[in-house]
């Protein structure tokens, strides 16, 4: 099988469309389509279904294409293992973690590490939802809850703890609860429903208290983020994650003895990369970082 159209009908796989795959390769989108044609014809198959919207891979395109994913995943991971041999740490490091805590968290330290080793390239990939790293969606993760995959490492990061939060302007204006029961007196704003199901309990806030008290929220976002928006505003009050709301000097913690649910974060890398000297520098330094943190 010719390597090059191998390459290319990769391409066109992952981007859906000749022109998108023509983009990545610098190619045109007729040049794409015939090498994607004279594929077909070598293999005597047709390998995608197309339409007006773009490209379906057939069953024997999808056969393909799961061959070819794997093959250039075992390419760049061999690609990583020779950058690696040199001297300095270097190359490309694609590091995954949820919408908040890699905005908020992460992002703000990562200068630190990019003046150490100005030799890697990182990548932040933020999403709420778990990307593939077995297929190579990203390098290294960090994760708001235990891993299942039996052939990740993982790497215990720091303990998450999430506490009652109001903002000096509410708290001027409506007073601080002194008890859960007070609660009930208060808006109360809560994560949303589309909460993903690895996130242990965001909305405890709306049951809190003996017995259980089940409250209304005000308000609903579907980003940790913007529910800390919210609060800052003076719109009410949240249960959020403490490392959310550090040196924000407009929200307060409010009922300090109550404690919300805490879940411990992870480092997670498949096991090939272990030995790579990037992925080894990013780990100690975020080992150190989790050190010196304290709030």
């Amino acid at each position: 099988m010719d390597w090059d159209k191998l390459r290319i009908f990769h391409a066109v796989a992952e981007a859906g469309s000749l022109t998108h795959a023509g983009e990545q390769l610098g190619l045109s989108q007729s040049a794409v389509s015939r090498q994607i044609g004279a594929l077909e014809t070598q293999l005597n198959t047709t390998l995608f279904h197309r339409h007006a919207r773009g490209l379906i891979l057939t069953e024997q395109g999808e056969l393909l294409y799961r061959t070819a994913r794997d093959i250039f995943s075992r390419l760049a991971v061999a690609e990583a293992m020779i950058a690696d041999s040199k001297d300095k740490p270097s190359g490309d490091l694609r590091v995954t973690s949820t919408v908040t805590f890699g905005t908020v968290w992460l992002a703000p330290r990562l200068k630190e590490f990019m003046d150490l080793y100005p030799d890697i390239r990182i990548s932040l990939l933020v999403d709420d939802h778990e990307l593939d790293l077995s297929m190579r969606e990203a390098d290294v993760a960090i994760r708001m809850w235990k891993p299942t995959q039996s052939d990740l490492v993982q790497r215990k990061l720091l303990t998450v703890h999430n506490h009652i939060y109001a903002s000096v302007d509410y708290v001027t204006r409506h007073g601080a609860p002194q008890t859960v029961a007070d609660l009930d007196r208060h808006r109360i704003i809560v994560y949303g429903e589309e909460a993903p199901a690895h996130f242990n309990n965001l909305n405890w806030l709306l049951n809190a208290g003996e017995p259980a008290r089940p409250r209304e929220p005000v308000l609903s976002i579907n980003n940790v983020y913007g529910v800390l928006q919210a609060v800052a505003s003076g719109l009410g009050i949240a249960a959020m994650p403490d490392y959310l709301v550090q040196n924000n000097p407009r929200v307060v913690r409010v009922l300090p003895n109550v404690d919300g649910p805490a879940f411990d974060t992870y480092l997670v890398y498949p096991e090939e990369l272990r030995a790579t000297k990037r992925l080894a520098v990013f780990r100690d330094f975020l080992l150190r970082k989790v050190a010196d943190w304290q709030y």
